[in-house]
């Protein structure tokens, strides 16, 4: 039956640092816990008296490391190695705690502190958030590192854009190898001390959030690591309420923003076999919220990334204890009269656990997308953007000349904004429009054969980013070749375009990447706007990505050239405001505002309405724009007895002589509700916990669509749970 699996499966995890409480026993597969610290043990011990699969879950570029920074490790004191800025100050995570420059000898404690974890017995490592932050690089650490890479000077990266990309790139390509070399290290120890291989993960934001934030990381290089088993994709509200630009309007657009982030990374790991979890909080790091506002955009950033069908995993939550015991909005801590917060609604508790088992029913290999089922196109995003997000200031040049290149100060402060224009430009408009877009790590070509094959088309700028390596642009120009449609946007004005990087060295003729990509195409000179390639086409829009932005008429100018292309194809882009996915039994729908005509989804039917705390059944559901919904299509349901919901985790059930039995794991204090698919009539109803006691159970009968829903409050123990039906077929 549905929702019956070991927790071996790992399909739902949360981490968390505080110690097993009753109200964080949700029934997930698997716990992080967080930080190394003399409670790892307890910790570990009794997340697994509760069945739990215990990982750890530390950081990588910050965490309560005082004992390294301070020489208690190895007798040196070590806070060189904080990241800093340009007038010397550290860039922090805390009191005593920095972001820090991943050396060799922060590998090596690292390593030796991840080997405890080992010994108490944890399956898995993650080691999260490798991040250099864009105005850092100043520290004594970073120079030398800089030295022993280029085997040049250190150069301030404000001094030129090549500077400033040569340290954006270091800084990532660090990261890289302090996580390969703490990965080979534990993995190594946990082989030959204690017979079996320990996995290790990298939870991090995705390439577009580190983008936009300015904050260096590996992203695509980590699927080089070869002991790297995969990634969490901490995508959340806090991440995807970050303001972009559509039609002129800059603002928070939790929803779409998740979707690009849950999409790039799905495509990290797509023909790597690396797992992948999907994120989503029901709060986030700012307290100062309502829980209506958490609980908003909680379902958003759930809906987005449950419309990536090849993703079925998730960490359900991040510190559940927050959730679940905090209270908000946090007071202003400089308000006198500030009141303290409210707890979690009891509403909304349940609501979380009815998701929290949701989401480990996911793997639903049957599904299409209910409009243009996937038209397999892309947009192309490269982790070289994060390396040229910013345009060192002309004041810092040694030779006080401009650095705009063919740039207006009001183009550079466009493009360089916080807004990330170029790559919003690109997709917002598609994805406003119903299009199922894939936010392509393109980085993956030269490390995953036939990694683009599943594409049509793919939308691509150089303005904002640049081909790693010229073989980036021989597996493009080779796709294009076969059949591929490449639509290239963008005004070739970047001054990155004149850094000495492999198009222009060593007696290169190519002035800029596009120019080199070009060559390969056979083109020469100024390309026309459709260029037929082999068996594919190449489309030229001599514009920077950004101007989509700006404007509604000019982002129509952009929508029209896409389709028309579409359509040239003999494919179809029916044009909606909405996205709908179809997962076995689940209907997921997004439903976009900002877009015209600005149409509601309906549907008629027998639905349970799964954003409902109490599995509320309709036969006809209304999703208007700016809303989502995810739906439990009663018609398309598996069995003739389907679990269709449950707050409580379902560990065993059995049916015999009209009669089944189910063993639940409950959540103490939580209002719970179980929705059954039923062949026969109920006609009783009953619970015993493990103590033998009698729970209260209220149950109502939907004859018509054969639905059974129980209504309880859960204890925290086992409960077993019969329903006696009528021997009448």
């Amino acid at each position: 039956m549905s929702f019956i699996r070991t927790r071996q499966s790992e399909l739902t995890g949360f981490q968390e640092s505080a110690p097993f409480d009753p109200a964080l026993d949700v029934g997930v597969d698997f716990v992080m816990v967080y930080g190394n610290d003399e409670s790892l043990y307890e910790r570990i011990r009794a997340y697994k008296a509760r069945g739990y699969v215990v990982h750890l879950m530390t950081g990588i570029a910050w965490g309560t490391y005082q004992d390294y920074l301070y020489g208690r490790w190895d007798g040196l004191d070590h806070w060189a190695e904080a990241q800093r800025r340009v007038d010397g100050s550290i860039v922090g995570h805390g009191k005593d705690i920095p972001y820090m420059v991943p050396t060799i000898a922060f590998s090596n404690y690292l390593s030796e502190q991840m080997k405890k974890a080992i010994d108490a017995g944890v399956e898995a490592i993650h080691m999260e958030e490798p991040e250099f932050w864009d105005h850092s690089g100043y520290s004594d650490a970073f120079k030398l590192q800089y030295e022993l890479f280029y085997r040049e000077p250190w150069q301030a990266p404000t001094t030129n854009v090549s500077a400033h990309y040569k340290a954006a790139k270091l800084k990532a390509l660090l990261y890289k190898r302090i996580l390969e070399r703490v990965a080979d290290s534990v993995k190594e120890y946990s082989l030959t001390q204690k017979g079996k291989v320990v996995r290790f993960y990298v939870p991090t934001h995705s390439l577009i959030n580190y983008t936009q934030w300015k904050i260096m990381s590996p992203e695509g290089l980590l699927n080089s690591i070869d002991s790297l088993d995969g990634f969490i994709a901490q995508v959340w509200t806090g991440t995807s309420r970050s303001a972009n630009t559509y039609r002129g309007v800059t603002k928070e657009r939790t929803l779409e923003t998740a979707y690009c982030e849950y999409s790039v990374m799905q495509e990290l790991i797509k023909g790597t076999g690396k797992r992948m979890w999907y994120l989503a909080d029901p709060i986030e790091d700012n307290p100062r919220y309502p829980w209506s506002s958490y609980q908003a955009s909680y379902l958003e950033t759930v809906t987005a990334s449950l419309l990536h069908p090849e993703v079925s995993r998730f960490e359900v939550c991040p510190w559940p204890n927050r959730v679940f015991n905090g209270r908000y909005p946090k007071p202003d801590p400089d308000d006198p009269n500030a009141t303290l917060g409210e707890p979690i609604p009891p509403r909304y508790r349940t609501l979380l656990q009815n998701m929290f088992q949701t989401l480990g029913n996911m793997d639903q290999p049957d599904y299409h997308y209910e409009h243009n089922n996937d038209l397999r196109l892309g947009v192309a995003l490269s982790d070289t953007a994060l390396y040229q997000r910013t345009y060192p200031d002309p004041d810092h040049d040694d030779h006080g000349t401009p650095m705009l290149g063919e740039l207006t100060e009001k183009q550079l402060a466009q493009y360089s904004g916080d807004e990330f224009p170029m790559f919003y430009g690109m997709s917002l408009p598609l994805l406003k429009r119903g299009l199922p877009l894939r936010c392509v790590q393109i980085d993956n070509v030269t490390r995953i054969p036939n990694y683009l094959n599943e594409l049509k088309y793919l939308v691509l700028s150089y303005d904002f980013m640049k081909p790693a390596s010229p073989a980036v642009n021989s597996e493009l120009a080779a796709w294009v070749a076969r059949g591929g449609t490449l639509i290239y946007v963008g005004d070739n004005k970047d001054p990155y375009n004149d850094m000495p990087a492999w198009w222009n060295e060593n007696g290169k003729t190519h002035a800029t990447p596009l120019e080199h990509l070009l060559s390969l195409l056979g083109i020469t000179g100024t390309p026309a706007p459709i260029t037929p390639i082999g068996q594919g086409q190449f489309l030229y829009v001599d514009a920077n990505p950004a101007v989509f932005t700006e404007d509604a008429a000019t982002e129509q100018t952009y929508v029209d050239l896409v389709a028309q292309t579409i359509d040239g194809r003999g494919d179809q882009w029916d044009q909606t405001n909405s996205l709908s996915l179809v997962r076995g039994p689940y209907v997921v729908t997004a439903v976009f505002d900002e877009t015209e005509p600005g149409n509601s989804v309906s549907r008629t039917g027998n639905f349970v309405d799964l954003q409902t705390p109490d599995f509320d059944l309709k036969e006809r559901v209304m999703t208007h724009p700016g809303q989502t919904s995810l739906l439990y299509d009663v018609d398309r349901a598996p069995s003739a007895t389907t679990i269709i919901g449950t707050t409580a985790r379902v560990l065993a059930e059995t049916e015999d002589a009209g009669k089944i039995q189910m063993r639940l794991q409950t959540n103490a204090g939580t209002q719970s509700y179980l929705m059954l698919k039923v062949p026969h009539d109920v006609t009783a109803v009953s619970a015993v916990d493990d103590q033998g006691r009698n729970l209260e159970v209220h149950y109502t009968l939907y004859p018509a669509q054969s639905l059974l829903k129980i209504n309880y409050l859960g204890t925290g123990s086992q409960v077993e749970l019969t329903i006696q039906q009528s021997e009448d077929q």
